[in-house]
């Protein structure tokens, strides 16, 4: 899905700002779509509407539908023009009306819908448009929740005890998630407006490569001639060529490279009858071989974050002044990779990853892909109890989930330079029966949607280990979560946790098969400005020195080939007994003011090359 342009044949006008806004139920069809809400309340948009009022605690622990609301008018000169409705993501799942009419339904909070209004919409008058959207997760959603009596994850609800159990049954409703960031809801992403002529440019795909060579195919919806040219940076005319498919030839081409290099793009411009489109694109080559990630057939360390759309006050909703923040704040820590966890972002922060120059890889959200975290906290004491996920009656449904979740964010993201990897699920229960039959379609149906042929992967749970996980042979490149010294052999035994940590790298060092491994999740958690001597978990003295043993373990194997921390910055969670305020393992506050933590990375990333491990045998 082409993201909306403005240009001499295409109009976008941005429906952003406050809405009117009402909590519903668990049923459905409770608003009357064509009348105003009952009750509303104003609300921004795009943000999250959980922390949007703090006089009551009904937005942020709502469960179920809620409505927004506001009036539309398209511009008189928009006359002729096909007009269409896009949103860039509603959390989880939506239903739109024009003027009382269904127009649109999406399943999935993390990617772009739309739809043609052009019959509803005449212009120069005005419309009532009607948003629905549920935040209920269970075990076929993506990401993962628990059903009703389950626990949420890290939860502390004392399960078994009579008293605690009757209390149960008589509460309200509730969202169980199983994973570990809050359960933001709403019209998360930008909502736009445009237009395009009647006959339009419906899609483009385009797959350069390293010699200058660019395949490009332009699907359009009428018969009209399209004519491409490829502009340099300068916007200058490099090729050009006739026709919605064929390959066209850059002369002395520059290649896209992350920073410290430079991240070149070229502009793919599209003319076809009445309508223009352009394309952005980066010269580069991507791909697993042997123990390393070549990037343009030179090795490859990954050096960044894992991070969440999170913020105060607006939640998950897209905020371009925070994502500038960030990108300068990755800079800083002279970065060079983000992994999207555990969902795809805003199209606006691969944009910038784009124009910037740092590496993404792109995750669907396949999160809470475990029975329980009773079953993690267990097996992590020792005693292995496990049940097995995906022998569940749910799973059928829950495949069909993903594989639509993937497609979406393939389809989104498929031209995109700085997308160099494809994360398919975050820390399955990967262990037992089933595992394997339900990874194999999902890296199949990857590898045929994806035109640039990106390596994928996904993120191994701490209790898959190499002998016993059953889904890594699928993997181009193998992704590790790994927390020793700190839900594994924390505190005093940081030198045990050390030597547990080497032990299970040489196990993983006999089942790779020559194939790299990054890792894309370690940290401790931290409380900004707590200092401790000798120190303690929770301070920064801890977080530092777990910081220095992970990083001599990772520079101690040759097939490590990147560390990406967990995480960038401290974000909200479920309540529980396990978190305190929210997850704090982030080198930033939420804030973004630096802990003692970025400094260590700062210099550590500092002197590390992006070819860093190039010259071991």
């Amino acid at each position: 899905m082409l993201y909306p342009e403005q240009n001499e044949a295409r109009l976008k006008l941005s429906l952003d700002g406050t809405w009117a806004f009402a909590l519903g139920s668990c049923v459905e069809d409770q608003f009357d779509p064509a009348k105003p809400l009952p009750d509303a309340q104003p609300i921004a948009v795009p943000a999250s509407y959980n922390d949007q009022n703090d006089q009551t605690t009904a937005l942020r622990r709502h469960y179920g539908w809620v409505g927004d609301q506001r009036k539309v008018t398209l511009p008189a000169f928009c006359a002729g023009q096909r007009v269409v409705l896009r949103f860039g993501s509603v959390t989880h799942t939506a239903k739109v009306w024009l003027n009382g009419q269904l127009i649109a339904q999406h399943k999935g909070g993390f990617t772009p819908f739309e739809a043609d209004v052009t019959a509803l919409l005449r212009p120069g008058e005005t419309a009532l448009l009607t948003v629905a959207c549920d935040n209920r997760v269970n075990h076929s959603t993506l990401p993962v929740g628990n059903e009703d009596g389950q626990l949420a994850f890290f939860g502390s609800d004392n399960a078994g005890i009579p008293s605690v159990e009757a209390a149960k049954r008589a509460a309200a409703p509730q969202n169980r998630p199983n994973f570990d960031f809050f359960n933001y809801a709403g019209i998360h992403r930008p909502v736009w407006l445009y237009t395009t002529p009647k006959e339009y440019i419906e899609d483009v795909t385009v797959v350069p490569a390293v010699d200058g060579t660019v395949q490009y195919a332009v699907k359009t919806t009428g018969s009209a001639p399209v004519h491409v040219t490829v502009l340099d940076a300068d916007g200058n005319a490099v090729a050009s060529a006739e026709g919605a498919e064929g390959t066209i030839t850059i002369p002395e081409v520059h290649l896209w490279e992350p920073r410290p290099g430079t991240p070149y793009l070229y502009t793919l411009h599209i003319t076809c009858g009445a309508d223009v489109y352009d394309q952005t694109f980066g010269v580069r080559s991507i791909e697993a071989r042997g123990t390393r990630v070549l990037l343009n057939g030179k090795p490859l360390y990954f050096k960044g974050f894992c991070k969440h759309e999170d913020f105060t006050a607006h939640g998950r909703g897209f905020d371009p002044v925070l994502n500038v923040k960030d990108v300068n704040l990755i800079h800083w820590a002279n970065a060079n990779a983000v992994r999207t966890s555990h969902y795809p972002y805003a199209e606006e922060i691969y944009q910038m990853a784009d124009e910037e120059g740092f590496l993404i890889i792109d995750e669907v959200p396949a999160v809470g892909f475990m029975q329980s975290t009773a079953n993690f906290l267990a097996a992590n004491q020792g005693n292995g109890r496990q049940q097995g996920f995906f022998e569940k009656e749910t799973t059928p449904a829950l495949l069909k989930n993903h594989k639509a979740a993937l497609t979406d964010m393939i389809d989104r993201d498929k031209n995109h330079p700085s997308v160099i990897g494809w994360s398919l699920l975050n820390e399955p229960q990967c262990t037992s029966a089933g595992t394997e039959e339900y990874f194999k379609p999902l890296f199949e149906l990857a590898r045929r949607l994806d035109p640039q042929k990106r390596p994928r992967t996904y993120t191994v749970l701490m209790t898959s280990l190499p002998d016993t996980s059953k889904g890594q042979r699928f993997a181009d490149f193998v992704s590790l979560n790994r927390y020793y010294g700190w839900y594994v052999l924390g505190g005093a035994g940081l030198a045990d946790a050390e030597a547990a940590f080497h032990h299970e790298m040489d196990g993983w060092a006999k089942v790779l098969h020559g194939r790299p491994l990054i890792f894309t999740e370690y940290g401790t958690d931290n409380l900004s400005g707590a200092h401790k001597l000798p120190s303690v978990m929770w301070s920064a003295e801890y977080q530092n020195e777990y910081l220095e043993m992970t990083h001599a373990v990772f520079d101690h194997y040759d097939f490590v080939q990147g560390e990406l921390v967990w995480n960038f910055a401290d974000f909200q969670t479920t309540e529980g007994i396990l978190r305190v305020d929210g997850n704090k393992k982030g080198i930033f506050p939420r804030q973004r003011q630096p802990k003692d933590a970025a400094y260590l990375f700062r210099e550590r990333w500092t002197t590390l090359p992006i070819d860093f491990k190039k010259r071991k045998k």
